[in-house]
């Protein structure tokens, strides 16, 4: 049987699978309607409340997850993201109109792929900017110097040194992944941290992010991890392949697609400063055009200023001017000419073109869910156990964040669901430890799922930031991650009893480290033999 076939066929019994499993539990309904302004239920199926006649009609049942169960099993058997990811809009449009086909259209265009390209239109603006100032870097030279000055003095540190020293590209996007997303959750100057204070009520958010820090196992733990997997020197699961065929096949893929084209005439007169110059300009003016749209110059500290901003708009707006001063500074340099320069500007839009496309899809998605009434079923089962199982409630709702956040694909999405309703869980003890725990458990288990989903933003920009197939990063960083949560669901475990951040991430971290001795012996043992 050809690739192709086992493709289609697969495709089709995930598709009519979960489609019967709907069809014959529901009977193609998806179930309790809830109203948004009164919360009755038993209501009609239209656009106003019989109660309240309200118009926000919304529907909150498990149903509303089975387009992304159905696009990243997809993915995962395929090994195909694009056609996983339409597949599951697909099926959440026509879901969310009873398959009515003219309906299912207008929501899959209009509120799927329109709204998604509109909610992420600043982002692709800014990844645009950034691919082309990286060609206009390599074209420079800058990369290639930068990368010889680094085998003399740091080491591995970008894709060209770490081809060298023969570490797959599987494990170079998983070390990307793994210090991109979890830094940023314990970073208070982020756009992450401004995104959390958003969601959080009477201007507490940074106050609450910055306090459940301590808490966030998932994010601390993984450094503990990526620390001693490179100290111990060994690895498992399919990673351990994917490295072995790095180091004694010279094959840095193992499998899937492998970039071309990697090769491109660059200057002979290439500095350092032709890379570091332009990193800092784009750091610097992208810090300042944030707080600017704060409103940093309308009184506003810069803390306020950073928390009010709008990455969609700020990012933009830095990468802009830091891709013109790149432009001026390397010509005035006399490493690219004008006609370079021009070239460079399709070439990083193209490098770029499948991140924005996956991002598309995954936006898509995830509104597709949101229209099914998501996080209303996921509000009903919080709900359900803040009564009789608070002491529990902080893995609880690590558990919970971490199954949202991999089945959406957004942590950004799965904390802005989460937080309202944790802090609702906890509004009649606002002092106590465990509103912070809580908050931070979410928090570290939106990242935990968003690190470990083929759908997420971060991990497709790791897989790209590699050129590495994105199946294969997904692959191969699942068994690194899961081990680094179930350590994490025991530390939120212990916290919810104990609520002492010094004795929990102490103990977190020892059995971090134990774990790891315990995967050496025998996998260690296996490498050797």
């Amino acid at each position: 049987m050809t690739k192709t076939k086992r493709i289609v066929l697969a495709i089709a019994a995930v598709l009519i699978v979960g489609l019967l499993v709907y069809v014959g539990v529901s009977g193609g309904s998806l179930g309790e309607v809830k109203c948004m302004d009164c919360h009755g239920t038993g209501l009609v199926d239209s656009a106003e409340c019989e109660t309240c006649a309200g118009a926000g009609m919304v529907r909150g049942t498990a149903w509303a997850l089975l387009p992304p169960i159905i696009a990243i099993g997809l993915a995962l058997i395929t090994k195909e993201v694009y056609s996983s990811l339409f597949i599951g809009i697909v099926v959440g449009g026509l879901m969310y109109t009873n398959f009515n086909f003219l309906t299912g259209m207008d929501t899959i265009i209009n509120d799927g792929l329109i709204s998604a390209v509109k909610d992420n239109a600043g982002i692709f603006i800014f990844l645009v900017e950034l691919g082309v100032i990286v060609a206009l870097i390599n074209k420079s030279g800058g990369s290639a110097a930068f990368g010889k000055w680094a085998a003399r003095h740091i080491g591995s540190v970008m894709r060209p040194i770490t081809d060298r020293h023969k570490i797959s590209r599987s494990k170079l996007a998983y070390l990307i992944d793994a210090t991109a997303a979890p830094v940023c959750m314990i970073a208070p100057i982020s756009s992450w941290a401004a995104a959390v204070s958003s969601y959080a009520e009477d201007g507490q958010g940074l106050k609450l992010f910055v306090a459940a820090i301590p808490f966030n196992f998932y994010s601390l733990l993984t450094f503990i991890f990526i620390i001693a997997i490179c100290v111990m020197g060994f690895d498992y699961g399919s990673m351990a392949m994917h490295e072995y065929n790095a180091m004694y096949k010279d094959d840095l893929f193992t499998t899937g697609d492998r970039p071309e084209g990697d090769e491109e005439a660059v200057s002979d007169h290439g500095k350092v400063i032709d890379l570091v110059l332009p990193i800092l300009v784009l750091i610097g003016v992208s810090v300042f055009s944030l707080i600017y749209v704060g409103g940093i110059f309308e009184g506003k500290s810069f803390v306020d200023a950073f928390a009010d901003t709008d990455a969609t708009v700020g990012l933009p707006w830095g990468g802009l001017i830091a891709l013109v001063f790149t432009m001026v500074f390397l010509n005035l340099r006399k490493v690219v000419d004008f006609k370079s320069t021009m070239d460079s500007v399709p070439k990083g839009f193209l490098a770029m073109v499948p991140s924005i496309l996956i991002l598309t899809f995954a936006t898509s998605l995830k509104n597709m869910t949101s229209l099914m009434g998501a996080k209303y079923f996921v509000a009903d089962l919080m709900s359900g156990a803040a009564a009789s199982l608070a002491n529990f409630l902080p893995v609880i709702i690590f558990l919970v964040a971490c199954l949202l956040s991999f089945a959406t694909g957004t942590s950004w999405g799965t904390f802005g669901i989460l937080i309202p309703i944790v802090t609702y869980l906890f509004v009649n003890t606002p002092d106590s430890p465990l509103m912070v725990i809580g908050i931070s458990a979410c928090l570290a288990g939106a990242v935990c799922g968003d690190h470990c989903s083929p759908i997420s933003d971060t991990t497709i920009m790791s897989s790209a930031g590699a050129q590495c197939n994105h199946i294969n990063h997904v692959s191969t960083q699942l068994p690194y991650a899961l081990t680094v949560a179930a350590v994490s669901a025991v530390g939120f475990l212990l916290a919810g009893f104990v609520q002492n951040a010094l004795i929990c991430l102490g103990i977190s971290i020892v059995l971090m480290i134990g774990v790891m001795v315990v995967l050496k012996l025998v996998f260690g043992k296996k490498k050797a033999a």
